[in-house]
């Protein structure tokens, strides 16, 4: 059995299975309009929510003291339409464009380095069939220093095979869906998921106000009070149990789109992880 370990994760990783299936477009529809959510920084907003007519056409994400990051245009009428498979794939995975240069946050690149070879390179044939946009959303100005790389190249990932278990939902609430990206305490390096997996507290101001990613660990700041329904509902409709609606950015219209065996690995593994109290 080959372990990956991804900043915190570790996920045990079942080779020759042959139980995942090929890369196809349909699983790259399936991860990039659903799971993964790449429209919720990729797709321009308007007043009303996501522009459909631009889907992954590129937009401002977070402009901060620290940084202005735009989320490029991602679609065949791009710059990145002119990498190869395996540049874009780059990119996608490690965080390094064909020229050498490196794409800052938010992009999870820490956790992306554990995207599958099958799953990232069904991302990269879905992104070849979207329709064209032509947008340019502009550059991402950055004043904080960046990494040279965000690790050693990469030559191959395996993922866990696909079930409801533990191991292929921290595949999916990591590299993924990185939902432990945002649900885990910051510190001057970014996420701590070495020590505060899964803890929250990470302030997200957009024109909603302030959303505060809440605890999603087994303690009972966290989930612990719960039921799976109500998690379930909370993840995919974005619905507390005493039904108020919760906030931005959570991508809960992409995570709606998830099979029921993927949304109940994720459940089971968020049960796993270690209780922690609320940050601060």
């Amino acid at each position: 059995m080959k372990q990956t370990v991804i900043r915190g994760l570790v996920i045990a990783c079942v080779a020759g299975t042959g139980a995942m299936a090929e890369p196809s477009v349909e699983r790259g529809e399936y991860l990039v309009r659903g799971i993964a959510g790449c429209g919720n920084c990729h797709t321009p907003m308007g007043p009303d929510g996501f522009i459909a007519a631009m889907e992954l056409g590129g937009r401002l994400v977070e402009d901060s003291d620290a940084f202005r990051a735009v989320a490029p245009n991602i679609t065949p009428a791009s710059e990145s339409a002119g990498w190869s498979d395996a540049e874009l794939a780059r990119a996608i995975r490690e965080g390094i464009r064909p020229d050498g240069s490196v794409i800052g946050p938010p992009m999870p690149i820490g956790l992306y380095r554990g995207l599958g070879d099958d799953d990232l390179m069904s991302m990269v044939m879905f992104l070849r069939t979207v329709a064209p946009v032509e947008n340019d959303p502009g550059d991402s100005v950055y004043n904080i220093p960046l990494p040279p790389a965000y690790g050693p190249p990469i030559e191959t990932v395996t993922a866990p095979e696909p079930g409801v278990t533990v191991a292929y939902g921290a595949y999916l609430a990591g590299p993924v869906a990185h939902c432990m990206e945002c649900h885990t305490s910051f510190g001057p390096q970014g996420p701590m998921l070495d020590t505060d997996l899964g803890r929250g507290g990470f302030e997200f101001h957009g024109p909603w106000g302030v959303s505060i990613a809440p605890n999603i660990t087994s303690h009972e700041d966290g989930l612990a009070g719960y039921s799976d329904t109500q998690v379930a509902a909370m993840i995919t409709q974005g619905i507390r149990p005493d039904g108020s609606p919760m906030l931005p950015p959570m991508p809960y219209g992409y995570l709606a789109q998830m099979s029921q065996d993927d949304l109940d690995a994720i459940i089971l593994y968020l049960r796993s992880l270690p209780p922690l109290p609320d940050a601060g």
